[in-house]
């Protein structure tokens, strides 16, 4: 027998019947549409989802689960830490391309900030979030 991580749904599956159509647009992207062609009543709602299209017709679409964001526990101008779910701590920095030139500088500074931060608030004996 195969272990699956998958939980079991609590709730009765629901099958409808209708139409599905399938096209690519201009980009090369994927439509599809499905039209119910019987009276029912389900709860509307939006998701991001992973579609699998098969060879033989059959389609099979899984709800992505939402991404959790981590508040950053300290911030500068171009970066921030962010202690994760895993319990790693996360240094971030972001700057656009046309700013190379100042990148090694800015790192280093905000880099530098943030560590200040970080030992000011240990020798407060206040702990960085767990």
């Amino acid at each position: 027998m195969k272990r699956t991580n998958k939980k079991q749904n609590s709730e009765k599956p629901t099958s409808l019947d209708g139409m599905m159509t399938l096209t690519k647009n201009d980009d090369g992207l994927h439509l599809m549409d499905f039209l119910c062609t019987e009276d029912a009543e389900i709860e509307a709602f939006t998701a991001n989802c992973r579609v699998q299209a098969m060879h033989n017709g059959d389609v099979y679409i899984t709800e992505m689960k939402k991404r959790v964001r981590n508040t950053p526990l300290f911030r500068e101008d171009n970066s921030s830490l962010t202690l994760g779910r895993d319990g790693r701590y996360y240094f971030v920095f972001t700057m656009s391309k046309k700013q190379v030139v100042e990148l090694p500088e800015q790192l280093v500074m905000q880099s530098v900030a943030i560590a200040k931060k970080v030992v000011d608030r240990l020798n407060g004996r206040k702990e960085v979030r767990k």
